[in-house]
């Protein structure tokens, strides 16, 4: 019987298809399994320099957190901040948005002090990336104005290596994926009588 050549082109034409789409698939599956392993890996290795830096305990070496309270009159306005390095403990309380000192304890502090610190702090994941840790670090200004919002740096000197932060409000989890509470409890307990002058509208902190 004779067969149209059209007859004969069709099945190559639909099998060319089908190998075309095949290939295809093949691709972009390995592009996403690519992209969606080399994203893991990026972060890890960040969280991997973060923790070695955190854990690095040299004189110029230092962590610092920073309490911005809610955007309120310049005149109730507050903000805390507590740097310890291995040779000292610094806190102060400011007033206002030109940080108008309020309260300022400097202490002294030792390698095995800040050793053991920087353990408790690695040991409690301060590095752990939070919910928008893929997002670019942004401009803090404004953000949970009706709550505090919380920094915590890792320091080489003046410059800042590593900076996570989160915040009172939902919308706003930041980039700090550890449990707030212990990390703010690791800190203040590095001096005698705490937080002096830190209190939460929220009543989540305790110490």
């Amino acid at each position: 019987m004779y067969r149209s050549s059209s007859s004969k082109v069709f099945p190559i034409i639909i099998l060319i298809v089908v190998v075309v789409a095949l290939i295809a698939g093949l691709v972009t599956l390995g592009r996403y399994m690519f992209s969606s392993g080399t994203g893991d890996k990026e972060g890890q290795t960040i969280t991997e320099t973060a923790n070695e830096r955190l854990l690095t305990v040299t004189a110029d070496r230092s962590v610092r957190m920073t309490i911005r309270g809610p955007i309120v009159a310049n005149e109730n306005f507050k903000s805390y901040r507590l740097t310890i390095s291995p040779s000292s403990r610094e806190y102060r309380v400011y007033t206002g948005y030109l940080e108008k000192v309020d309260h300022k304890e400097s202490l002294d502090n030792n390698t095995q002090a800040y050793e053991q610190f920087v353990n408790a702090l690695n040991k409690a994941a301060m590095t752990k990336p939070g919910k928008q840790a893929q997002v670019e670090d942004r401009s803090l200004l404004g953000i949970c104005a009706t709550g505090n919002v919380y920094e915590f740096e890792i320091l080489n000197g003046e410059t800042v290596d590593n900076h996570f932060w989160t915040s009172d409000c939902k919308g706003s989890p930041g980039t700090f994926g550890a449990n707030l509470s212990q990390v703010m409890n690791l800190f203040s307990r590095q001096l005698p009588n705490g937080l002096v002058g830190f209190t939460t509208q929220q009543n989540q902190l305790r110490f």
